[in-house]
């Protein structure tokens, strides 16, 4: 996320035009103290679910007990724990204010950037903005249905949708379509790692260990999503959904690649390091 304007900047500092007064409003939104504490607990959460997702990982390099390396299977492991039910409430909702708060990004315009290079750029930034608001709200949805016991696996879930939208050439399209933008965003992933862009995302000193972290973490969370995208392909080409299983099936298949024990034991290791990092998030993480 952008360069954030000081809670204690007046609005009078702002462009006087009517994108820099929509960035203002979502700035005081983002910076209400029972807010922004909600949204800095969604890292925490988050990165809770990346850990347990990589523990998962490695555990089944190493022939461990039976799991789903995907957020289903994390949530199905937090809530089996003592507290896990609680935590999972206090995700919903942290999970929901940090999608809120996106959407006011992408409605008003983003409180870190009041004075945006180009329109170009504006746009650019709403939309990031908008497809984060998604992505935080369907986890909210995720952890409100494990919450109360309901929850399914996500990677069954991918599998009957692809199953569905492969009956019909505009679904097939549809699919490859999808493919390709979780290939983009996942190289996106990679890039934001390798070029520490991530580092424009964050407040304050921070020191080489979070340096560290983002850049790892980024750059594992990023090829992690680029396997997604490939296997849905895979799937097409192929004609079985079932490849479709999202990111427990695309470690399930990295393991069984030749060395598949040292990969996916890396690429565990790598989305542990990414949950390690969401923690270094909620305490520099830009509002």
């Amino acid at each position: 996320m952008p360069d954030t304007t000081p809670s204690s900047a007046p609005a009078a500092s702002c462009s006087p035009t009517s994108y820099g007064n929509s960035s203002s409003t979502a700035g005081r939104l983002a910076q209400n103290s029972i807010f922004e504490r909600f949204a800095r607990a969604g890292f925490v959460v988050s990165g809770i679910v990346h850990l347990i997702i990589g523990y998962i990982a490695i555990r089944l390099a190493l022939g461990g007990a039976a799991g789903t390396a995907d957020q289903s299977g994390a949530m199905t492991e937090l809530a089996a724990k003592p507290g896990g039910i609680a935590a999972l409430w206090v995700g919903v909702v942290a999970f929901a204010i940090m999608g809120l708060w996106r959407l006011a990004e992408a409605a008003l315009g983003s409180s870190s950037r009041p004075d945006a290079d180009s329109k170009k750029s504006e746009v650019i930034d709403r939309l990031k903005a908008f497809a984060l608001a998604v992505v935080y709200f369907a986890f909210a949805f995720s952890a409100f249905g494990f919450a109360r016991g309901s929850g399914k696996s996500s990677s069954e879930q991918s599998a009957g949708v692809t199953a569905r939208l492969m009956q019909t050439t505009a679904g097939t399209i549809v699919l490859v379509a999808g493919a390709l933008v979780i290939i983009a965003v996942g190289g996106y992933h990679v890039y934001k790692g390798a070029s520490r862009s991530f580092l424009d995302d964050l407040e304050g000193t921070t020191g080489p260990l979070v340096r560290r972290l983002g850049m790892v973490g980024y750059i594992a969370k990023g090829l992690a999503i680029v396997s997604i995208g490939l296997l849905v392909i895979l799937a097409v080409s192929r004609s079985e959904p079932d490849k479709a299983s999202g990111l427990d099936g695309a470690f399930k298949t990295v393991g069984a690649q030749p060395y598949g024990v040292a990969l996916l034991i890396a690429a565990g290791v790598g989305i542990i390091t990414y949950g390690l990092y969401s923690f270094a998030m909620a305490r520099y993480a830009k509002m």
